[in-house]
């Protein structure tokens, strides 16, 4: 076991999990009208969505997507630390003017640039907008397929036969969205409410600018709180048996002071059997359904880790704030970051992450 300041006297270790100590806003009655700060086309809809995360849901399944999606996208989104967002529904989008849309922005950038807003464009070229269809993630033909916008330009004295490179990318989806309240959205809007973005913060402020203006939507951060977390966290742990986790692990802030960090690793056998004991013991009284994880287990999982760690080193990780968690599979960080290592298991989160999103719209 590794420590840092302020650790437990050494040699004092837990039998399976090693550890670091270290210092260191439908129902959406009304759309985003406060955001614009102007009345909005999307007006009132139908109260249809609930305003929590849902309290159980199917366990996760390894899927084949390779098959399904470009290997270049399929790279791109799986290898990336993405920065989350939500979006509202977009008015007027069309799929079938993605490449319009990608040389209305690119002009647009251009504007931006010669005002010098677009600083983090270094090019001598300027830079070219390409906006595609990512096929292959949606769970249902009511929902719109994921569409991709990346940015693309010369790096500064290059030469003519150099290609371009991406210097920015970003993505829309809605990846098992909420059947009833994509029914109920008038026939104009578009809902693609998960939006993923990788790149300099001048670019991402731009790109935003540009569809908030073309498509009456509004954005708005999209931090992943501590139920959320919990979520991912037992999600993977049950994708153990059919892909190592290799380490479950999470960062903890202790309000102190100086605030202390703590990185709490447990070995992915150790999180197995610990979940599947959980698993275990919630199924004998209650009569749910198959195949399926309840908010209860998810807590209860937490609970039994929590004390593990408080009988070796007395001290109540209740007391602080869960700020990241991570596997193989993938990390997530309450800041709103998120990377996910595993294509097999990207429907699983995405699914999350864009239920999410909906409840983070504004009522």
């Amino acid at each position: 076991m590794d420590q840092g300041e302020n650790g437990p006297p050494s040699g004092v270790q837990t039998p399976s999990s090693p550890v670091i100590l270290q210092r260191k806003r439908k129902s959406y009655r009304q759309s985003y009208r406060s955001c614009l700060g102007g009345a909005s086309r999307l007006g009132y809809t139908p109260g249809v969505t609930a305003r929590r995360l849902n309290t159980s849901r199917s366990l996760p399944k390894a899927r084949n997507i390779k098959e399904q999606l470009d290997p270049e996208h399929l790279a791109l989104l799986s290898k990336t630390e993405w920065h989350l967002s939500y979006v509202t529904p977009l008015f007027q989008f069309r799929h079938t003017r993605l490449k319009t849309y990608g040389r209305q922005l690119s002009a647009f950038i251009a504007a931006e640039k010669q005002k010098g807003l677009a600083v983090d464009v270094e090019a001598s070229h300027g830079c070219k907008v390409n906006v595609s269809l990512v096929q292959g993630l949606v769970e249902s033909q009511e929902e719109p397929e994921t569409v991709l916008v990346q940015i693309v330009s010369k790096p500064m004295f290059s030469r003519p036969e150099d290609p371009e490179r991406p210097v920015w990318s970003g993505w829309f989806s809605c990846v098992n969205g909420s059947p009833d309240y994509l029914a109920s959205l008038p026939q104009d809007f578009v809902c693609l409410p998960l939006f993923c973005s990788s790149g300099p913060q001048a670019l991402t402020s731009i790109v935003k600018t540009w569809f908030q203006r073309t498509f009456d939507c509004c954005f708005g951060a999209l931090e992943l709180d501590h139920t959320t977390l919990l979520w991912l966290m037992a999600l993977w742990t049950n994708c153990q048996p059919e892909a190592d986790l290799q380490n479950l692990k999470m960062l903890w802030t202790i309000p102190v002071e100086p605030p202390l960090q703590i990185t709490y690793a447990v070995r992915s056998q150790d999180a197995w059997d610990l979940w599947s004991c959980v698993r275990k013991s919630q199924e004998k009284g209650k009569e749910g359904e198959e195949g399926t994880i309840d908010v209860q287990e998810v807590v209860e999982f937490m609970q039994e880790l929590k004390t593990h760690f408080y009988r070796h080193f007395r001290l109540d990780l209740s007391a602080g704030n869960l700020s990241q968690v991570a596997t193989a599979l993938g990390s997530a960080k309450s800041n709103g970051r998120i990377k996910i290592s595993n294509s097999r298991y990207i429907i699983t989160t995405l699914s999350l992450l864009t239920e999410c999103a909906l409840l983070k719209m504004p009522i």
